[in-house]
Order: C-alpha cells, then sequence, then structure tokens
C-alpha cells in the first residue's frame, strides 16, 4: 500500500496508517542503500542492470517466507490469511492500485507462494510483463537457484539488522 502512496499523499490517511507509512518509507530507504543489500544486487547487476534491487527484495521476501518460523510465532498461512481480511476490512481506504490488484493477491496467496521457488518464479514473470518484457526478471529464478546459499546468508545478515533499525524506527515514529 505504502508504495501507491506518494509524497505527501500519505497525510490524508489517519494517524496509524502514516506511521505505517513513515515506517515503510523508511525501511526501503535503509534496505537501498544498506551494504548487505547492495552486495546481492550487485551479484545481478550485469545480467539485469537496475532490476536487480527490485529482483533481490523478491529474493528476501522468499527468504523471509520460507524461514518465517524463525521470525514469528504465527504461522505464515495463518498470518497471510489474517493480512488478506485486514485489507479487505478496509478495502474504502486502498490506493485505486492496491484495489486492483488485492483480489489476485487473495486469489493466488501471494505472500504464502513466496515460501516456494516456484512462487518466485510467478512473481518475476508477473514483474517482467509489468516492464514490458524488458527486465528479463522472469529469468531470475536462474540466479537465485545457483546462488541460493550466498542469499540466504546476506538475507539472514541483512534482516538481523533491519529489525534492529525497525525497533529503533518504531521508537521514533510514537513520538511523533
Amino acid at each position: 500500500m505504502a508504495d501507491s502512496i506518494k509524497g505527501k499523499k500519505y497525510l490524508k490517511y489517519p494517524g496509524d496508517l502514516q506511521k505505517g507509512i513513515i515506517l515503510h518509507r523508511a525501511i526501503d530507504y535503509y534496505t537501498d542503500t544498506h551494504p548487505i543489500f547492495k552486495q546481492s544486487t550487485q551479484r545481478l547487476f550485469p545480467i539485469y542492470g537496475h532490476y536487480s534491487g527490485i529482483i533481490v527484495d523478491i529474493f528476501y521476501d522468499h527468504f523471509l517466507a520460507a524461514n518465517w518460523n524463525q521470525y514469528s510465532k504465527i504461522p505464515l498461512r495463518d498470518y497471510t490469511e489474517q493480512f488478506y481480511k485486514l485489507l479487505e476490512s478496509n478495502f474504502e481506504i486502498l490506493p485505486v492500485k492496491v484495489k486492483n490488484f488485492l483480489p489476485y493477491m487473495v486469489s493466488d496467496n501471494w505472500l504464502l507462494s513466496y515460501a516456494e521457488i516456484d512462487g518466485i518464479e510467478k512473481v518475476l514473470s508477473g514483474m517482467n510483463r509489468r516492464t514490458g518484457r524488458k527486465s528479463n526478471m522472469n529469468l531470475a529464478v536462474k540466479e537465485l537457484k545457483l546462488y541460493y546459499e550466498e542469499f540466504e546468508e546476506e538475507f539472514e545478515s541483512f534482516f538481523e539488522e533491519i529489525i534492529e533499525f525497525s525497533d529503533i524506527k518504531i521508537e521514533e515514529i510514537e513520538v511523533i
């Protein structure tokens, strides 16, 4: 949702959503500038150019979903069902772009599908279509499989740090 809300348009939303959007933006910036994330991105850059960051972001989503039980006591299936219900119960305030893809997200259970390489392949194929097939992201599963251990180790190191960053950022935002 936050990716669909540009500039100061987030100010039109209720306070808690504003805080969530601010947190999301901070996490995105932290991720994009983090040395470990950049290291993962560099592995793909010769082939995928400026799409490499998007691909690594999706790879990291895979590792989070695949190892979900290390990070949450709530099973991923339960978490995704609760998340989709939350989005559907707040449908009226979602940006148009999110309203348009939400039915597909729920019916194909995108978040749960990230745990499997086939799910990542489907996501990357969809992203490739949205770039007019210029990105070749649909082929990136090859590199995911080839460098799986390296990407997973980088994700694990990065994720420890992003948890710490997020905890600090949440405290800062709560003061606002």
